[in-house]
């Protein structure tokens, strides 16, 4: 049973579109998991679609060139997945991550970090960082702050900080209020979905030192 939901804010958002495609993906990969955030952001979207169909057209005189620029910048951006709100058969991975990652969790490509841990970083924009998370049963990750929002999506076994425990479709969402150390639970390792849009605050100085090298 999932207990740790998005909120108001980060659904509204990206209904609007107006996240980063890192915090997108980990959005649409939560909702694929959640009845409940999938409900309250079908109430947005239909919100938003009835402030459009309200708003009154304007008159806009386009420069000379203008619409062949703007055809040339959307032929030029690269492709993003479309999100599909849909859980993937019978893979730990649903959509859109399956995408991402091209497959399950088999096609991870893992990279030790340190102490068991090991991260795979994901191809996104540049604006926010998403990386899967593999911590082993029983082993906790550094301590560590933040210097801007982090968000945690459980996919796999369960990890608890000091503010709560987190299971499989469980998000949660740090900001620089919360130093915390997840730990993974004995008996199933524990896969996440982590993404940033700023650097840790680590309290050790080995983290601090691979920080840069990792990309964390």
């Amino acid at each position: 049973m999932i207990t740790h939901h998005l909120s108001d804010k980060l659904l509204m958002a990206y209904s609007a579109g107006s996240l980063p495609e890192a915090f997108n993906l980990a959005v649409a990969t939560h909702i694929a998991l959640c009845d409940e955030c999938r409900a309250r952001l079908a109430s947005f979207d239909a919100i938003g679609g009835a402030m459009l169909e309200q708003t009154q057209p304007t008159s806009v005189v386009l420069q000379d060139g203008a619409l062949a620029a703007t055809l040339a910048r959307i032929k030029a951006a690269p492709a993003i997945a479309k999100p599909v709100h849909e859980p993937r058969g019978e893979g730990i991975l649903p959509e859109p991550l399956a995408s991402y990652v091209g497959g399950d969790i088999d096609q991870i490509e893992w990279r030790g970090v340190g102490g068991g841990v090991r991260q795979a970083i994901l191809q996104t924009s540049k604006i926010a960082t998403a990386r899967m998370l593999y911590i082993p049963a029983g082993v906790a990750v550094p301590d560590h702050g933040h210097n801007g929002m982090e968000m945690t999506l459980v996919l796999q076994g369960v990890f608890a900080d000091e503010t709560a425990r987190f299971g499989r479709g469980d998000i949660e969402i740090a900001d620089e209020d919360l130093d915390h150390q997840p730990v993974a639970e004995p008996g199933e390792d524990c896969i996440c979905l982590a993404v940033t849009d700023a650097p840790l605050k680590f309290r050790a100085f080995l983290p601090r030192l691979a920080q840069p090298f990792l990309r964390i």
